[in-house]
């Protein structure tokens, strides 16, 4: 289904309208997840569908193919790191508990998301170190604080936090009543 799903997502110009992904923000960005990609080869992934380098058709501008990997282990590279690409892993638990193990083990804490049943994952979602958690999609609420955990977007944007962001607190100390 993944694969599937990867396989069906196009590549193409941000200035056209429709429903595609676009280039990553710079070369930096670029190198950097091609450089996640090989490293996840390299330690022993199984690349399921994409791969490094640009996707058919596109032989310049930072596009990255819609890359799945598949049997990726938490000591990989690829597990402990933020891509910020179209880029998603795979990685099976024997069980619950050794589930939220591993997704709380990275520096890492922007975001998660749980599929299955709905009253499941809303006992799941309290465990996770991450600053957004949805359930059965990703679509974030714009009225909700964003922002991550750990080493991840430190600070909030949207909703009644994110305007705290934006103000500046006074404590005054011996005033007369």
């Amino acid at each position: 289904m993944v694969k599937a799903m990867m396989e069906k997502t196009p590549v193409g110009d941000p200035a056209e309208m429709g429903n595609h992904i676009g280039p990553v923000v710079n070369k930096a960005q670029f190198t950097r997840i091609q450089e996640l990609i090989q490293s996840a080869i390299d330690q022993g992934a199984t690349l399921v569908t994409g791969g490094v380098g640009r996707p058919d058709g596109r032989n310049a501008g930072f596009y990255v193919q819609p890359t799945l990997f598949a049997d990726v282990t938490p000591d990989m590279r690829i597990a402990q790191e933020e891509v910020f690409g179209p880029v998603a892993t795979i990685t099976t638990y024997a069980d619950r508990d050794e589930a939220i193990r591993i997704a709380n083990d990275t520096a890492y804490g922007l975001s998660a998301t749980i599929s299955g049943d709905p009253a499941e994952a809303a006992s799941v979602a309290p465990r996770l170190r991450a600053g957004l958690v949805t359930i059965n999609s990703w679509s974030p609420d714009i009225a909700a604080p964003f922002g991550g955990y750990k080493q991840s977007g430190n600070g909030r944007e949207n909703g009644r936090y994110g305007l705290a962001d934006f103000m500046e607190v006074k404590t005054v100390v011996g005033a007369p009543a």
